[in-house]
């Protein structure tokens, strides 16, 4: 069974309460129902929250979804709280409740990764880098990875260091790629690795995923060529409506 959680809490600190922000006349939280209900791959989808707004909306628009503690750190420690209740879920696909135009494609390929890869213990995507204002950009996260072990390093920073080129002319030297912020774990993984403590690569960088490859977790990678649009904030909202 692959089980998609979307962990949705209330008190973001740069947007409060943006998972029922209003986007052309639908919530954040439903549009990221929508396209990952549209998945192939996903056999049950349960939004995890922390508040009873959220949860009285994903309820009214027909959703499944589980009150969570509000003391979690992180998405992925309200993900490993449901998956304790799903003891039948193999694959426990982390869907980010900010993207609401995640695309289904993009699922089915986490989960095919995640999948494919037996000796993974976590899979993500990436999408190679065609802006060179991403590689300046510290939300931008890079990453590193090899087809044979799976993901080296993320970082905000870029990487790798181009040496004897100017930073403006990496791109044409150098393929970089950004990471997309989507985890499938095997469900004995997820659970593991809620219980571990913050590590100095983590806490200097504040990405979590540095954790997992710090205690020697494989995550492997897959490729997309699709975009993802995030929302951190509620100047990102301007021109979604188009979109939609």
């Amino acid at each position: 069974m692959v089980l998609a959680v979307i962990p949705a809490r209330w008190a973001s600190t740069r947007f409060p309460g943006k998972a029922l922000t209003n986007i052309a006349g639908k919530s954040m939280i439903q549009r990221v129902l929508e396209q990952v209900n549209q998945s192939t791959k996903v056999d049950r989808v349960v939004v995890a929250t922390d508040d009873d707004r959220i949860f009285n909306h994903v309820r009214d628009i027909g959703g499944e979804v589980m009150m969570t503690s509000t003391e979690h750190p992180s998405g992925t420690d309200r993900c490993a709280e449901v998956a304790r209740h799903f003891p039948e879920a193999i694959f426990i696909l982390n869907v980010q409740g900010d993207e609401p135009f995640i695309q289904p494609q993009q699922i089915d390929l986490l989960a095919d990764t995640l999948i494919q890869n037996p000796h993974a213990a976590i899979a993500t995507l990436a999408k190679k880098i065609d802006r060179a204002d991403f590689l300046s950009n510290p939300n931008v996260v890079k990453l590193v990875f090899s087809e044979k072990v799976g993901a080296i390093y993320f970082s905000r920073h870029p990487i790798p260091f181009v040496r004897g080129v100017n930073q403006e002319n990496w791109l044409g030297k150098q393929d970089f790629y950004k990471h997309i912020g989507l985890y499938g774990f095997r469900r004995e993984v997820l659970l593991e690795i809620a219980k571990l403590s913050p590590t100095p690569l983590e806490i200097a960088e504040s990405l979590e995923q540095l954790r997992w490859l710090e205690h020697g977790f494989r995550i492997a990678v897959g490729l997309t060529e699709l975009e993802t649009i995030g929302v951190d904030t509620p100047e990102d909202l301007e021109g979604l409506s188009d979109i939609a």
